[in-house]
């Protein structure tokens, strides 16, 4: 479909920049919802007055703000979204896809509060998974939707309806869930993007649970941009929920990635994964990263506590009631799912537990080896002729690359990656641990931008649709200090495991302005250069800035022995930056090594000679 209306996030805030209302576009968008939406998508359609009682109420805050401030509170003036119903709308019934349970709150998850205080418009609840128990996204009595690109094939659950309006083009984005990969799956059978933030960053108050100790609250979107701008604005504390844990992280990996990859990648069905998956990860060394194989056995033992373990009666904690009372209220494959754990003691609970903790700390020494995890979202895209034929089976295969991160802490992100031999999207996710959130938004961004795909089923290329604006609102990051580093700090020299050690990243490799000399101390263990700065004769020098966490800077600095210290450095292109300098005294009968251009530079000279 190619369609009329704007497609992306970014589409939609510049429709609105000069003021105007965004009524007509939103109300030619609910005639379209109404004629042309597929069936088992939405669950419920916020009619004409509800979409403009809305954008009523939107434009009597407006009207109080200039335009400058209407930029910066409410930057998603006008722009419509979607929310799976499991989460809930203030006014709207929230049914998880079951009638008997359904109810109408009287307010806003913290989610979407978040997201209308920020000017987006809710345009309707789509379909699930029923109580969030799938990935397939057919349990529903409300319909079963298709991909959104291949009508013979699941969309995948148990958001579903969520990823297949996104992909359709109907709104920019859609809220899901994500317990078990039901914000990643769906994501990766309509070529959309799926954002599951590390548990705890967004607060899940206002959300039906699965999972709760699991459940996280997803971002559907055609770009990386517009749902790492999502994200920015509802992560937070969330008073509301016991579970909800916001610690950021840092702003950017390195520019080189240790990027981990299954040894032995398991793959099902015909939809010709394998063949796609090996050319993701030519594409990923093609961007300079190096791909590491490694055993992802420790990992599927982690995913079996999901199913096999008692997390299960986490989701009979949600249906006890109805399962006691009216048990053919719930779809027979849910049933069948969680009627079970009613069996599971308060031992067998503890006993996952100590399993679980176990596993944390086992799988932690991945992050020693690898900064991140690549695999296919899914390991094949099964029709639903396969899932009618093995619901259980088919829908237990889905999570082999999902069900371990939430248990053990983790962030995702799934994003396109192509399409396979049968002309079928396909997707990878990127995994990273706990809080990486907003360096993961960074490096999907420059993923999709490096491949250039069509966006989701809307015809439209994502260059086409990039943003004017060149830093998108990012996820937030723990704050940092840049230090530029001159000598045995560069990466790859004997003390660079001081910085790395302590999380800090590699930003850009620079020159300093044209007025320092660079001198090679005596005496020093491992050898070490001194910079300093001179008033005449001076030349520019190569360094590297690092991003310190500013919560080790004190521990870093403890370590800087003299006559070293750090300064105010200008660098080539007019910028100041703290980093290393030297005492002038310590310069003397030092040898000046600066026509070598740089410490790196110095070291190679000598190995040649020495050689």
């Amino acid at each position: 479909m190619n369609p009329s209306l704007p497609v992306t996030l970014a589409d939609w805030t510049r429709a609105f920049q000069a003021g105007d209302s965004p009524l007509p576009a939103l109300l030619s968008l609910h005639r379209r919802l109404e004629v042309e939406s597929p069936p088992g998508v939405w669950i419920t359609i916020v009619g004409r007055a509800g979409i403009a009682a809305q954008v009523d109420a939107l434009q009597a805050r407006a009207a109080r703000l200039d335009r400058a401030q209407r930029r910066i509170e409410l930057p998603l003036f006008g722009v419509p979204f979607a929310v799976k119903d499991n989460i809930d709308v203030a006014g709207l019934p929230t049914t998880a896809a079951c009638p008997a349970f359904a109810y109408t709150p009287t307010a806003h998850a913290g989610a979407v509060a978040k997201l209308i205080a920020a000017g987006a418009v809710c345009v309707g609840k789509t379909n699930l998974d029923q109580f969030a128990t799938g990935l397939v996204g057919t349990r529903s009595p409300y319909g079963r939707p298709s991909s959104a690109l291949a009508a013979d094939r699941i969309s995948g659950g148990s958001s579903s309806g969520s990823a297949v309006v996104v992909a359709r083009g109907d709104v920019p984005f859609a809220l899901g869930t994500d317990t078990a990969g039901s914000g990643r799956v769906p994501a990766g059978f309509n070529q959309v993007v799926g954002l599951k933030p590390t548990p705890g960053r967004v607060g899940t108050s206002g959300v039906v649970p699965a999972c709760r100790s699991l459940d996280c609250v997803a971002v559907f979107a055609l770009t990386v941009a517009d749902a790492a701008s999502v994200l920015a604005i509802v992560e937070g504390p969330d008073e509301a929920d016991a579970y909800s844990e916001f610690a950021p992280g840092p702003a950017r990996f390195g520019r080189t990635l240790r990027i981990g990859i299954p040894s032995h990648a398991v793959f099902s069905g015909d939809a010709g994964y394998g063949a796609a998956f090996e050319a993701a990860v030519r594409h990923v060394q093609s961007l300079g990263h190096r791909v590491a194989p490694i055993d992802f056995a420790p990992l599927h033992a982690v995913a079996g506590l999901l199913y096999a373990g008692p997390w299960v009666a986490e989701r009979h904690a949600v249906i006890e009631q109805l399962l006691a009372g009216s048990p053919e209220a719930l779809d027979p494959i849910v049933r069948s799912v969680v009627e079970p754990s009613a069996r599971l003691s308060a031992t067998d609970a503890f006993r996952g537990l100590y399993r679980l903790r176990g596993a944390r700390r086992d799988t932690q020494s991945i992050w020693e080896e690898v900064d991140l995890l690549m695999v296919p979202t899914a390991p094949g895209h099964p029709r639903h002729a396969e899932v009618d034929a093995d619901p259980i089976a088919v829908n237990a295969q889905l999570g082999t690359y999902t069900n371990f991160v939430n248990l053990l802490g983790w962030c995702a992100l799934a994003v396109p990656a192509g399409t396979t031999a049968k002309a079928l999207p396909f997707g990878v996710s990127f995994i990273g641990r706990a809080g990486v959130d907003a360096a993961l938004a960074r490096f999907g961004i420059a993923w999709q931008e490096s491949l250039g795909l069509t966006l989701g089923a809307t015809g439209v290329r994502g260059e086409a649709a990039a943003p004017d604006d060149p830093s998108p609102r990012l996820p937030a990051a723990e704050p940092v200090l840049s230090i530029a580093v001159v000598g045995a700090h560069l990466s790859g020299l004997p003390l660079n495991g001081q910085l790395t050690e302590r999380g800090a990243v590699l930003r850009e490799s620079v020159r300093t302005a044209p007025c320092y000399r660079l001198f090679a101390l005596p005496g020093t263990t491992p050898p070490k250069p001194g910079l300093l700065r001179v008033k005449a004769g001076g030349a520019a020098v190569d360094l590297e800035i690092w991003d310190l966490p500013s919560t080790a800077v004190g521990s870093f600095l403890a370590l800087v022995p003299p006559p070293l210290g750090l300064g105010s450095l200008a660098l080539d292109d007019g910028r100041h930056v703290h980093g290393f300098l030297c005492e002038a005294h310590a310069v003397d009968g030092a040898l000046d090594i600066t026509a070598s251009g740089g410490w790196r530079a110095y070291l190679e000279r000598l190995r040649t000679e020495a050689s």
